[in-house]
């Protein structure tokens, strides 16, 4: 693993679109082995997990050092192992960071998502103080499906995207798992009081909306509310902003269709006391990671845009909002062809994205 401090020559080549034209791509470390998640550490450090089962620290320079120590048991395989991290608001005076994976069960033939939260040693090379925090129920035997993006809020709280499991699709539009489902947690693990089930009979405390697939983008809006995107099954990737208790439709409506072709649900696309998305793609992006920009460094015109990666087609979305609709998408990074799994705004103001990849990148989007 290295650091190449190099424009990716592969990103820029032929970039000859106005958007595109906007940022220089440089590789700040590479060598990462399917990188999931990023978070940003004190003196310009990162932290990264990859899906395999390993945390580590970067450098600034892009220098990787060894996987930090003190991980839990994880399921790794498929779309599971070790996925999202997250920093704590008070991270320079606690070192805390919340992390999610894929928890195996005793025997090992089950497993479902997880969050933990732990202290980052102060020489930065293990976990302290490990603590489960949640546990999704129930858990199954399957590969695919586990959602699993953490957003911290502005009155302390945690929200957590769960996926449906993909065998299981059918009990996210039930109270009493955690499938499909967006919780709302207390940093200790509780669920808060004015959460919308807390006093539902049958109802689990911990969920906040249900009726999701499969989340894997959700960020901190400027307009201080969670908002998230989910996978379609063949179309109808969403934008979502949950609200407490509504129901976002999974499996009963969708924009997109089974693979192969042919009806879901009710083969339907709207229904009374269901929610509508935001935006939905046909055909779907297979997006990934999610962040606003609230700097200017890159100028007026992309302050407020919402950023998504996409697997599928290789690309960074930036999209245009207004009065809470989208106005306009522009691709950047489509030149790469590189599977967009994270995207977040540093301490610096500055776009980083992460390639999901054997050879996984970490790229910093410097303004033109």
């Amino acid at each position: 693993m290295r650091a190449r401090h190099a424009i990716w020559v592969g990103l820029i080549m032929g970039a000859v679109g106005a958007a595109q034209a906007q940022v220089n791509p440089e590789v700040v470390a590479s060598g990462l082995e399917s990188p999931w998640a990023l978070a940003f550490l004190p003196g310009g450090r990162f932290l990264v997990t990859e899906k395999a089962g390993r945390m580590r620290v970067l450098e600034p320079d892009g220098r990787a050092n060894p996987p930090v120590q003190g991980l839990p048991a994880i399921a790794a395989g498929g779309q599971g192992g070790l996925l999202d991290v997250v920093t704590d608001s008070a991270f320079a005076s606690n070192r805390t960071v919340y992390f999610c994976f894929s928890e195996p069960d005793a025997g090992g033939s089950a497993n479902s998502t997880a969050l933990a939260k732990a202290q980052l040693s102060a020489d930065r090379t293990r976990l302290e103080n490990l603590q489960l925090l949640f546990s999704q129920k129930p858990k199954v035997a399957s590969r695919a499906h586990f959602g699993c993006r953490i957003v911290e809020m502005p009155d302390g709280t945690l929200f957590m995207t769960l996926g449906d499991r993909f065998s299981r699709k059918e009990d996210a539009q039930t109270l009493d798992n955690h499938l499909g489902k967006v919780i709302r947690l207390q940093k200790d693990g509780r669920p808060p009081a004015d959460n919308p089930f807390t006093n539902r009979a049958g109802a689990l405390p911990e969920i906040w909306s249900y009726g999701h697939r499969n989340g894997q983008g959700a960020t901190l809006g400027p307009d201080g509310r969670f908002w998230m995107h989910e996978h379609g099954p063949q179309g109808g990737d969403e934008i979502n902003v949950p609200q407490a208790g509504r129901n976002y439709g999974w499996p009963v409506i969708t924009y997109g269709e089974n693979y192969g072709g042919g009806k879901i649900g009710e083969g339907i696309t709207a229904k009374a006391g269901m929610e509508q998305p935001l935006k939905y793609w046909v055909p779907s992006i297979a997006p990934s990671g999610m962040a606003f920009l609230t700097s200017d460094r890159y100028g007026a015109a992309w302050k407020g845009n919402l950023f998504v990666g996409s697997l599928k087609f290789g690309y960074l979305d930036r999209i245009e909002l207004k009065d809470g609709k989208v106005v306009a998408e522009h691709k950047l990074l489509e030149d790469g062809r590189a599977r967009i799994r994270d995207v977040r705004q540093g301490t610096d103001g500055l776009l980083y994205v992460l390639t999901d990849a054997q050879d996984g990148k970490l790229i910093r989007l410097q303004p033109r």
